[in-house]
């Protein structure tokens, strides 16, 4: 039996949201995509707070965090994460437009596992939701739940 992944997505652009929805459904795997369109949403989320219960936020398996959002920034939401005891364990991919050096070197800096710049074209995209698949959901050991 394949077991089911919950992702969540923060991401505030709906039409890279619906890509990368259509990608995970192309790619087949057992993914709950959940979406968050800002980092305060991403933050409540996370601590299970205000809308988001444990019965409708499971502990995502893994994150997909964009840079660039509303309000609370993806720097700010990475920071959250990691110096908080019962999340720093879930990995955190930045998946974002921004290819520059500065924003690279701050991800790493605030914990991120990996930095991706994503694609422009729709194939590409479905390709790299692709390998994110199968490098965190098939090869990499995630920490249990």
């Amino acid at each position: 039996m394949q077991r089911t992944f919950d992702i969540l997505l923060v991401e505030d652009n709906p039409a890279d949201v619906e890509i990368t929805r259509e990608a995970f459904r192309r790619t087949r795997a057992g993914v709950r995509l959940h979406v968050c369109r800002d980092g305060e949403e991403a933050v409540e989320y996370l601590q299970q707070r205000g809308r988001y219960q444990p019965s409708t936020a499971p502990r995502p398996d893994l994150i997909l965090l964009d840079l660039n959002l509303p309000g609370k920034s993806g720097l700010e939401v990475l920071r959250d994460i990691k110096q908080a005891a019962e999340l720093k364990c879930i990995p955190v991919v930045v998946l974002t437009t921004s290819d520059r050096d500065e924003d690279i070197l701050r991800s790493y800096e605030c914990g991120t596992n990996s930095y991706l710049t994503k694609p422009v074209q729709f194939d590409d995209c479905v390709k790299l939701v692709a390998e994110i698949q199968e490098y965190w959901l098939q090869l990499s050991k995630l920490p249990p739940r």
